[in-house]
Order: C-alpha cells, then sequence, then structure tokens
C-alpha cells in the first residue's frame, strides 16, 4: 500500500492512536508522510486533555508553531544541579479536582549520575487546605530495590510507597513517606493527601523543602507535581 496515496485525515486518525515516539519513527519514511506526522490533529491527542486550562494558568505567554512543538515542552523538566537550600512549591484550585473525592500529592523526580548532599538530611513536606494540614519528613535517596520490591504494592500501574501516619488534635496529620520507583521510569514521593469535598473555591497548598543544611546538594531531576485520587 501506498502511504502517499492515503487520504490526510484518515492517516493522522490513524497516528493518533500510536504514541509520540511512534509518530516521529514513522515521519522518516518520507517528506509526505512526514508533514502527516506532524499535524495539530495528530499531536493534539497526546496532549493532556486539559491543556488549554493548563495553559490559561501560565503566568508568562507561552507561543509555540503547532501542536508537537507544545507536547514538546510539556516534557521538559528542571534539574537543580547545585543548590544549598532545597524548596519546592505549588498550589492550585480545589475547583479543578472532583468533588467528595481523596486525593494524593506526589513529587515526581529522578536522581541524575552526579546526585549529591539530598539525604544527608530530612526534607519537609506538606499539603495545606484551608485549615487543614498534612506534614511530614522524608529522605530523598535511592531505594533498595529488594526491600522496595517487598514493602512496595502496586495499583494502576504505579508504586505506592508504604508510609505510617499519626493525627494531630488539630486535626492535621503527620506521616514519614519514602521515594518509590514507577513503571514509568520516574520515581515519586508522596507530599501530603487531602480530601476534596467540592463545593468551595479553596487553594491547595504544597512544597517540599530542607533549608537547614548549609552543605552544598544536587542532582535532583524534577519532573513536576502530581495530584491523583487515592485508591
Amino acid at each position: 500500500m501506498n502511504l502517499d496515496l492515503l487520504p490526510e485525515d484518515c492517516f493522522a486518525h490513524i497516528l493518533s492512536f500510536t504514541s509520540p515516539r511512534d509518530a516521529c519513527c514513522t515521519s522518516v519514511v518520507s517528506s509526505v508522510v512526514r508533514s502527516l506526522a506532524d499535524l495539530d490533529t495528530v499531536w493534539e491527542k497526546f496532549l493532556p486533555s486539559d491543556y488549554p486550562e493548563i495553559l490559561s494558568r501560565i503566568v508568562s505567554p507561552m507561543t509555540c508553531s503547532s501542536k508537537k512543538e507544545l507536547f514538546l515542552r510539556f516534557r521538559e523538566v528542571v534539574e537543580l544541579r547545585t543548590i544549598c537550600w532545597l524548596q519546592i512549591n505549588g498550589k492550585f484550585n480545589t475547583q479543578m479536582l472532583s468533588p467528595r473525592t481523596d486525593y494524593g500529592v506526589y513529587l515526581i523526580f529522578k536522581f541524575a549520575d552526579r546526585a549529591h548532599g539530598l539525604d544527608t538530611l530530612p526534607s519537609e513536606v506538606s499539603v495545606q487546605v484551608g485549615n487543614f494540614k498534612t506534614q511530614g519528613k522524608v529522605y530523598l535517596r535511592r531505594q533498595d530495590k529488594s526491600k522496595q520490591a517487598v514493602e512496595s504494592v502496586c495499583f494502576l500501574n504505579r508504586m505506592t510507597a508504604p508510609r505510617s501516619r499519626t493525627q494531630g488534635r488539630d486535626g492535621s496529620t503527620s506521616y514519614s513517606s519514602a521515594p518509590c520507583d514507577r513503571e514509568d521510569g520516574w520515581t515519586e514521593i508522596e507530599l501530603g493527601s487531602f480530601y476534596n469535598q467540592g463545593g468551595a473555591n479553596t487553594e491547595v497548598e504544597m512544597g517540599l523543602k530542607e533549608v537547614t543544611g548549609e552543605h552544598l546538594k544536587g542532582g535532583l531531576i524534577v519532573e513536576g507535581i502530581e495530584i491523583r485520587p487515592n485508591s
């Protein structure tokens, strides 16, 4: 079959059911196929379904010439090379989430080969929604594979790290958690959890920090913060 004779919309529809990697590999077949594989109708399928809303919250306007270019910018990550104080913060609104649902908040990251100083002292993690707050301390260190295999449980193709929790008199929750490798090659650690009652316009604040040590630390590659319903 001559792919060049396949209708443009039909070929684009077929590619949209593949993956970004497959679309890039297909583009080397010919110049005609490359132009079809780069169509916005193909790459829009690979973007998050709520990407227009995500873009609307960006402080600095972002201009992209195509959906493919936009997708590649969604894949950008940050590496903390050499720092003394480590502090990662984020915030969002509960109206973006499903009501009456328990959510967990996770930092998604990797360790670079040159990673150092990250586990000298524990990092403080927290999630706060209104007056409710979960907080704890974690060590950013590579996990022992044999120990992790025994302690971890698999849910929805993700590894959920074991953790312990204590309830405070003020309703806050303190806990300890450990980094856990995911099947997609990244590592995650829980920053906290909360229950979204729904109906209220409430801001959720989350963060990880280690600002007590004066030693140098680096080699932490951060993909972002993920919020997902708890099992």
